[in-house]
């Protein structure tokens, strides 16, 4: 459930739409190769995204579904080369991209201790996830994949609720969806807090407590998570750690890694 680039046909490159902003340079539309994607599939400034305005591109994540449409629904037929599954692969591209999210989530949420009681039912959801990764091109282009998120989401907030109820916190308001946009939460106590699809871009958090956090589809763009705690945040993805601000004293969970941008160290900065 990694992203492997090089047996990948560039296809979130191609695939998806791109529209001029803070994140990306150029207006590009779904299904047109970017003028930066090179005749090996490779990215032709990967070095240089940031500085030439494709942030953007640094924090996307297929969680491995690049390589998966690419080497076994395709079985290595490339768009270039066979032109005619070009359309149907940028179309099953996006779904198998959210059936791989959703293997991450289910797996991790196969070990929450708290959720043990839901175990089994987390276990026939992800069997159930991998059947589709598996379905032929037409099937997955056909997929209701919206409908397969929405049972798999009720279920893993079922499990990250029972982890959360296992911190002890004085505040248990729900913070689901909230705008915290630019919010000042410096050091803030947010041990089980449920943060899930909250918006937190540019927010304060240097020094806050996020462990336990249930964190699934929190916009962390331009956050500042310096000195902050983020060990054992439920639902954390490599994706939120890029898009976000860091530092050397950012304690993060073992399977997630330091992003290369972030500041060596903060600690005591006003």
């Amino acid at each position: 459930m990694r992203a492997d680039c090089a047996n990948c046909f560039g296809l979130c490159c191609v695939a998806l739409t791109l529209t001029a902003s803070s994140d990306f340079a150029i207006d590009k539309d779904a299904g047109t190769p970017c003028p930066h994607l090179a005749d090996d599939f490779r990215c032709g400034i990967h070095a240089r995204l940031r500085p030439e305005g494709f942030s953007g591109c640094t924090v996307y994540d297929c969680f491995g579904a690049g390589q998966k449409v690419s080497q076994e629904t395709y079985g290595g037929r490339d768009w270039r080369s066979a032109r005619d599954t070009a359309g149907q692969m940028f179309q099953v591209f996006p779904v198998m991209r959210q059936l791989h999210e959703l293997l991450w989530y289910l797996t991790e949420a196969l070990t929450l201790p708290a959720a043990e009681p839901l175990y089994a039912e987390l276990r026939e959801a992800l069997a159930v996830t991998e059947h589709l990764t598996a379905l032929p091109a037409g099937d997955l282009a056909d997929l209701d994949v919206s409908a397969h998120r929405d049972e798999v989401a009720a279920l893993l907030l079922r499990a990250g609720a029972r982890e959360r109820a296992a911190i002890p916190r004085r505040d248990r308001r729900s913070r689901r969806g909230a705008d915290l946009i630019g919010a000042r939460l410096r050091g803030a106590d947010l041990r089980g807090a449920e943060l899930r699809g909250a918006y937190l871009i540019a927010a304060d958090l240097r020094g806050a407590d996020l462990r336990r956090a249930e964190l699934i589809g929190a916009d962390f763009r331009d956050a500042d998570l310096s000195d902050a705690d983020l060990t054992g945040a439920l639902f954390l993805t490599q994706a939120q750690l890029n898009a976000a601000r860091g530092n050397a004293a950012t304690r993060l969970p073992d399977f997630l890694t330091r992003p290369p941008h972030w500041e060596p160290s903060r600690s005591g900065s006003g």
